[in-house]
């Protein structure tokens, strides 16, 4: 297609206007768009649901294991009777 009918091709669309839309395509896309702002907020607020219960659990063990402290060792006996 070279440039002329391109142009042409154009002129055509500009000159018809736009094209006719269904009536009740407003609502419809204000019922989608409501559809979607509940589903995201569901999902954001499961999201933060995990999140804190993640940190509650990882609490609990870090409180219960202290992985921080060190083990004791068990590859040498006590030294006792000296």
């Amino acid at each position: 297609m070279n440039r002329s009918h391109r142009e042409e091709r154009v002129r055509r669309l500009m000159v018809a206007g736009p094209p006719a839309l269904p009536p009740d395509l407003a609502a419809e896309a204000v019922r989608r768009g409501a559809r979607k702002l509940r589903r995201r907020t569901c999902a954001r607020r499961v999201l933060w649901l995990l999140l804190c219960a993640a940190a509650v659990v990882f609490t609990v063990w870090a409180l219960t294991a202290r992985p921080w402290v060190e083990p004791p060792s068990d590859t040498t006996p006590p030294l006792t009777g000296w």
